[in-house]
């Protein structure tokens, strides 16, 4: 698979060698936004001007090569009309960068092998409050911002810094992407656009319309300007697969024992089987002792739908030659309402006693049979999840610029994102149906004796105890509520504030090779806060699925076709969302009360002044600088760790304090051995600061698995020295070949250290052993790698585009059997290359990217989540049917790619995924 791969990047890359001296008349490239016709059209001069996507990568090129800094480009080519439908797939195909397709849509951007949340995004060179839907357990609180939220339609180019200069924001250690948007003043008058589409997402089986507009006009003495800008996106994501929550038994204790789940150990080591007269295949007793199993198989069925407005705005005033006022504003309403339903059984823990056969292979219980559970052998939960995501930005910049090329700038901003799960209702039924399984490293096969889709097999929780939330009895009718839970409702909403207040001043000088000193400063005020509030809800006594009085359905035929989820566990009771909320809405409620020990508030203080020296003297250029930052976190959380003697303990507010100040000096140069090769070499100091969360030490538990996490209100900041170095070759227009090698030293690197603890079980109403993780500074890691990319126009329209990165890292990071943990999200190879078309009023172009395996996270059970080796390939075309007309034509994941997940090892996968294919048709017009 690697050798195909490889294959492949060194024939694109070869095939820039003829076309680089190929030769071509003069030509000059059109600046971004100007009347793309999608063909070479005569400038006045007489010379070809390019635009369409030829022109939009030339622009890339230009300003690449004239870039002090490693910094990496992506233009659209003309008003609304940007290289993909999602911002975080354009940014995929740059050398360096990958994207995370776990719900279908691009999400999550690694930058050189770090994690995404170690990177930033500005926009316009500012940051931008972000907040998610609830349903993404791993972006808990991060710093990034949700690419999937930014319609490409407002964005003019992408600039990706991969080495940093002191005037940029700190904050990132891959590097970091700054978004520009469109100004009026910059555009022709009267410059109007607007589009209208459908997609279809062949898993869905649904479609949806699109539209999106953009009006621009200035005065014909250019001193004012208004620019206004509409998008409307929506898409019905379906996603069916398998988890697998971790595996039981897969290491083994301190003294050398085992836990397993299916035999029984004596003080003097005899073994026995919980279940005597079960058989075992593929070894003896001891080797089942010894035998990882999966802890968890779950049939997962999730919906959503992703609706997304925005309506942004900019005003420019300019009084006089020198001096200009912008105003921006930018509104998005994302809907992200979503529902699962979860088929799920805990073969040791529920069914270990009843165990009938297993088979073992490579130390891990491939297949098990098990007959009818005491008390449960499945269960159905439900999650019915209202997500509303707001973001709301306001900027306001004044901007002077002298003769002498003189510069001073005001900027202020405020922005605000809320997010979260609001609410989310949560049901579940149990069912006592014996089952079996068996599985292998891309499929499961569950099977239960009798019919799961009867709804007269499942019931609810018959476990009456002694009701409370939060610590407190609940109260029904003087007394204090003896019931079972059944569910509830949990309201966990996200609020992210920033406020900036800037200035930045250039000054021109003369001595020796530098040429201009830059100053500036920067506060920022920002608060990250959950407010969690919940009810929960009671049964008195047990009914079945039947009983429940409200309308039932199936699992939809085909849901898990093709995702490796097989068995008659495929079709299971399905309820209908308002199923769901009418049950709950039935039964017994406690009070809506603030849950104090999931609620959490961060807030961040940060002072920043920076000085930069640009110089230029004889092909030799860049700058060097630093940054003086001060940050100042007050956290504010709350404790509520169980113990034998309380429990139920009430959350004890806290708050915690911490400040630090670092320098950050940087210098990167570039030298111009000619005017077709240019090479460059940078160094910087940097850093990244905490997820929000992680800086919150409350607690949070599933009470599923018995896993909980809490945050560290006292961890520092990831640091690391970074080192670039590129060689550039432009042999003609519209052509690059590019060498990278980086290097990431990163200490104070975050690693979770985990430790067993007792905590109060409300499912199961007793103290069981959990193991609790909270993150500390303390690792290091190191990322080395190399990246070459190459793009050139061949002949007769053909162009292509290739580039391929080498990454490794190692970490002082280590997961539950001791083995070292690579970073997140670090894919050792990465593979893109894009062939396109374009000649006259047509244009196609195809994406195809490739990336290895990678890990993830640390899951459930401490289990080591790798995603195996992923490619992706799209297709787009469009036709200018006028000058102002075009229809255009998308296609994402034609090869249907399934999402696969594993432990560690392709032996022990944890979760299937397909999210199907998305076709969009659109017709635009521009003027």
């Amino acid at each position: 698979m690697r050798l195909r791969h490889a294959i492949l990047v060194t024939t694109a890359l070869a095939g820039f060698a003829g076309a680089a001296h190929a030769q071509d008349a003069p030509t000059t490239t059109a600046p971004s936004g100007s009347d793309a016709a999608q063909a070479d059209a005569a400038g006045a001069d007489g010379d070809i001007v390019v635009t369409g996507y030829r022109g939009s990568l030339r622009n890339a090129i230009n300003v690449k090569r004239n870039a002090n800094a490693v910094v990496d480009v992506i233009t659209a080519e003309d008003v609304g009309k940007f290289p993909d439908r999602n911002v975080a797939e354009s940014l995929s195909h740059i050398p360096g960068v990958s994207i995370d397709r776990r719900f279908g849509e691009g999400e999550k951007v690694a930058i050189l092998g770090t994690d995404p949340a170690l990177n930033r995004m500005l926009l316009d060179g500012h940051a931008l409050a972000s907040a998610d839907w609830g349903g993404n357990d791993n972006d808990p609180s991060s710093r990034t911002f949700n690419y999937s939220l930014l319609a490409p339609e407002l964005v003019d180019r992408l600039e990706v810094y991969k080495s940093p200069e002191p005037r940029i924001e700190e904050g990132s250690i891959g590097g970091t992407v700054i978004v520009r948007t469109r100004r009026p003043l910059d555009l022709p008058a009267n410059s109007i656009f607007a589009s209208g589409g459908y997609s279809y997402n062949d898993r869905s089986d649904k479609g949806n319309i699109r539209g999106s507009g953009l009006y621009s006009w200035k005065n014909a003495a250019e001193t004012f300007g208004i620019l206004a800008a509409v998008t409307y996106d929506k898409q019905n994501l379906t996603r069916a697969g398998v988890e697998f929550f971790g595996y039981d038994n897969a290491a083994p204790n301190a003294n050398g024992t085992y836990n397993s789940p299916f035999v029984n150990r004596a003080a003097n080591g005899t073994l026995s089987l919980k279940s005597p007269g079960a058989t075992i295949n593929g070894g003896t007793i001891a080797d089942l002792y010894r035998a990882a199993s999966p802890f968890g198989i779950n049939y997962a069925y999730f919906q959503q739908q992703r609706e997304r407005k925005s309506l942004s705005g900019t005003v420019q005033f300019r009084p006089s030659s020198d001096l200009t006022f912008t105003l921006n504003g930018l509104h998005i309403d994302g809907n992200y309402n979503n529902y699962s339903q979860s088929m799920y059984t805990i073969p040791g823990a529920w069914t270990g006693d009843k165990l009938q056969s297993a088979t073992i292979s490579n130390g891990v219980v491939t297949a098990a049979s098990f007959g009818a559970a005491t008390s449960q052998s499945a269960q159905l939960d439900t999650l019915v999840r209202r997500t509303k995501l707001k973001t709301d930005n306001i900027n306001l910049f004044a901007d002077w610029e002298g003769d002498n090329g003189a510069k001073i700038g005001f900027a202020g901003g405020w922005s605000k994102a809320t997010g979260g799960r609001n609410p989310e209702y949560l049901f579940n039924v149990q069912t006592k149906l014996p089952f079996s399984y068996a599985f292998t490293n891309n499929s499961a096969d569950v099977n239960f004796t009798g019919d799961l889709t009867n709804p007269a097999n499942y019931f609810t929780n018959p476990n009456n105890n002694p009701a409370q939330i939060e610590g407190r009895p609940v109260i029904v009718a003087g007394t204090q509520l003896n019931a079972a839970q059944i569910g509830g409702l949990d309201y966990s909403v996200t609020t992210d504030r920033d406020i900036f207040g800037s200035y930045d001043a250039t000054i021109p000088v003369n001595f020796g090779p530098f040429k201009e000193i830059l100053l500036g400063s920067r506060v920022t005020d920002h608060v990250n806060r959950i407010d969690a509030r919940g009810v929960n809800t009671y049964l008195q006594r047990s009914l079945t699925g039947a009983q429940l009085g409200v309308t039932t359905l199936v699992t939809p035929d085909g849901t898990f076709s093709g995702s490796g989820g097989n068995g008659n566990a495929t079709k299971y009771l399905n309820l209908p969302e308002q199923s769901v909320i009418d049950i709950l809405a039935n039964a017994i409620n406690s009070p809506l009360v603030s849950k104090v020990g999931a609620s959490t508030k961060v807030k961040e203080t940060v002072a920043a002044s920076y000085a930069q020296a640009n110089f230029d003297q004889g092909g030799l250029r860049g700058n060097i600088g630093g940054r003086l930052v001060y940050t100042r976190d007050v956290s504010n959380y709350a404790l509520s760790l169980t113990t034998i003697a309380n429990p139920n303990p009430v959350p004890t507010p806290t708050r915690t304090v911490t400040d630090y100040l670092k320098f950050l000096p940087s210098v990167n140069i570039a030298y111009e051995i000619s005017p077709q090769f240019v090479v460059r070499g940078a160094v910087a100091k940097v850093i990244s600061r905490p997820r929000y969360q992680d800086l919150a030490a409350s607690v949070s538990q599933n009470d599923v698995t018995n896993d909980a996490g809490g945050g560290n209100p006292n961890l520092k900041p990831y640091e690391s020295t970074n080192y670039e170095v590129t060689a550039e070759w432009y042999p003609r227009a519209g052509s690059l070949v590019a060498v990278e090698l980086f290097r990431r030293e990163i200490s104070n690197y975050i690693i979770n250290t985990i430790a067993p603890a007792q905590l109060f079980n409300s499912l199961r109403a007793r103290l069981e052993t959990y193991n609790v993780s909270q993150p500390i500074n303390g690792g290091k890691a190191k990322v080395n790698g190399a990246l070459i990319s190459a793009q050139s126009e061949i002949w007769g329209g053909f162009g292509l585009q290739a580039n391929y990165t080498y990454q490794d890292s190692t970490t002082s990071s280590v997961d539950a059997t001791g083995a070292t943990l690579n970073l997140p999200y670090l894919s050792k190879h990465n593979v893109n290359v894009i062939p396109y078309f374009e000649s006259g009023p047509f244009q196609a172009r195809l994406s195809y990217n490739y990336r290895t395996a990678y890990f993830r996270t640390i899951g459930r059970l401490n289990s080591r989540e790798m995603v195996a080796p992923y490619s992706q390939l799209d297709a787009s075309a469009s036709l200018n049917l006028t000058k102002g007309i075009i229809l255009s034509v998308n296609a994402q994941n034609l090869l249907d790619e399934t999402y696969l997940q594993y432990n560690a090892t392709r032996d022990r996968p944890t979760a299937f995924y397909k999210n199907g294919r998305t076709f969009s048709a659109a017709l635009s017009f521009r003027m």
